[in-house]
């Protein structure tokens, strides 16, 4: 039996300045889909849930930190990372990035 192939990920030029509220990417870890225009210590795959109540999406993991958009139950968000009872990840509408309460998670959504 053939061994499993490893998807490769390569930098494709120069590292970019991206806006953190649209694109998942800090100074410790990035989205995975953005490993050919940005260089991170570490890279995460993201998970996608639905959200089960209203939550609010903060530019901050900090309960006091601007508050970004708010966010309905059902809403598709994909975690990539939980951390501290919060989760950092990408609100699919409207497409920004941000912290909320790891508490509004619910089931995983099929890919």
């Amino acid at each position: 039996m053939a061994s499993p192939t490893r998807e490769q990920f390569a930098l494709t030029g120069p590292s970019r300045p991206l806006d953190p509220r649209i694109h998942a990417v800090r100074q410790d870890l990035a989205d995975i889909r953005l490993a050919s225009i940005v260089f991170a210590p570490h890279y995460a795959a993201s998970v996608a849930v639905l959200l089960t109540r209203t939550v609010a999406l903060r530019a901050a993991p900090e309960a006091e930190a601007e508050e970004m958009a708010i966010l309905p139950a059902g809403t598709r968000f994909e975690v990539l990372e939980r951390s501290g009872g919060r989760a950092w990840g990408v609100a699919s509408d409207p497409g920004l990035v941000g912290y909320l309460d790891e508490e509004a998670l619910g089931s995983l959504v099929a890919s």
